[in-house]
């Protein structure tokens, strides 16, 4: 399961800094101090005090040489640490890394962060060495960020402060039980610094306006790896889930998306044996079907050759209904060529993860 962690760390650097040479022009420092934001019942006894850490940002800024840099008016992107210690003896602390961009609004005073990557955590769900930890079922885990702060790169000489909120959330997509996952909010507040004086954006003025409108493209999509159902120790199994949508690209940055998708999860097929049998009264055969179909809408957050994905979808056909009716993907998606993509998303039912996807598909 390290491997399958490792490989989606792998594949978020090489996407980020594939594009470009490894080259550092600015360092974030932050303090992190805030609370967690319990989702189930079961996870207010994990929290004792207000998690705090540190999150320390390698940035190479864009300067105008491509597109999408003038697009997305001039992010940063670069790699990530954070060490979070979660002021709770069954959570521990966690160590992350991974990669993010930075984009900017009102005058670039207004930085929007996203991270992706992975994390160590220190005390993991253990059945007798820590079985109140209900929150990470392994050691190795996925990292999710989201941050919003005011920004001012130019405070003094190379120097420059930030202040703002970030949201952290970390889960391993259920590939190993129990995986509630946690989530928590910090104020942020740090310094950083240029260390590139010479920095020069060539601003293009001779680039022609560009209609991106394009007609409908359909796509087939084959997601799998491997989930355990809620049943702690109940054993990892393969799932595949194969979509078919249609996108309609409706201008530089959008594509709209509307297709349906079949659910061959093989751990949900062991997960209804076990609710035959330990909850005779809700009637359950042991030979329900666990096929699930689904239909969703969706929008695609073009940048360069990497999109951001977000679809809701509806089962439609969903025999075993322990889980709600309602379920929505997020992740990152990478385009080989116009027609071949990859990718990997985590699909959840609303906080509750489900699978963790590591996806490939053809566009026509």
């Amino acid at each position: 399961m390290k491997n399958y962690f490792i490989v989606l760390f792998l594949f978020s650097y090489y996407i980020v800094f594939g594009q470009n040479q490894n080259i550092i022009d600015n360092i974030e420092v932050s303090y992190l101090k805030g609370n967690a934001l319990p989702h189930t019942e079961d996870m207010y006894h994990l929290i004792n005090g207000h998690p705090n850490g540190v999150m320390i940002n390698f940035l190479k800024k864009t300067d105008g040489s491509k597109e999408w840099h003038k697009a997305y008016n001039y992010p940063d992107f670069g790699g990530y640490f954070l060490y979070q210690d979660f002021k709770s003896n069954a959570l521990g602390e966690n160590y992350s890394v991974g990669a993010l961009y930075n984009f900017y609004f009102l005058n670039r005073h207004l930085q929007f962060k996203l991270s992706q990557g992975v994390a160590l955590t220190t005390n993991p769900y253990d059945k007798v060495e820590n079985s109140k930890n209900k929150a990470f079922g392994s050691k190795i885990i996925a990292n999710t960020n989201i941050g919003l702060s005011y920004d001012n790169q130019n405070l003094f000489k190379n120097i420059g402060f930030h202040a703002g909120i970030l949201f952290t959330h970390y889960s391993n997509g259920r590939v190993k039980s129990p995986n509630s996952g946690i989530n928590t909010y910090l104020l942020n507040v740090g310094l950083n610094y240029n260390l590139d004086e010479n920095f020069v954006r060539k601003v293009d003025t001779t680039t022609v306006v560009k209609d991106y409108k394009s007609p409908i493209r359909y796509n087939f999509v084959l997601r799998t790896g491997i989930n355990e159902n809620p049943i702690i120790g109940s054993g990892q199994f393969p799932f595949y889930h194969i979509g078919f949508y249609a996108d309609k690209r409706i201008n530089r940055k959008s594509s709209l998306q509307l297709g349906t998708e079949l659910f061959l999860t093989k751990s949900i097929e062991e997960y209804i044996k076990y609710y035959s049998v330990a909850y005779p009264e809700e009637n359950i055969s042991k030979n329900t079907d666990y096929k699930r179909v689904g239909v969703f809408v969706g929008h695609e957050l073009l940048i360069n050759r990497i999109s951001l994905e977000a679809q809701i979808g509806y089962y439609v056909y969903q025999p075993f209904k322990k889980d709600i009716p309602i379920y929505d993907r997020v992740g990152m998606k990478y385009y080989f060529s116009d027609n071949f993509f990859g990718g990997f998303t985590i699909k959840t039912h609303l906080f509750l993860a489900e699978a963790l996807e590591f996806g490939i598909g053809y566009r026509i």
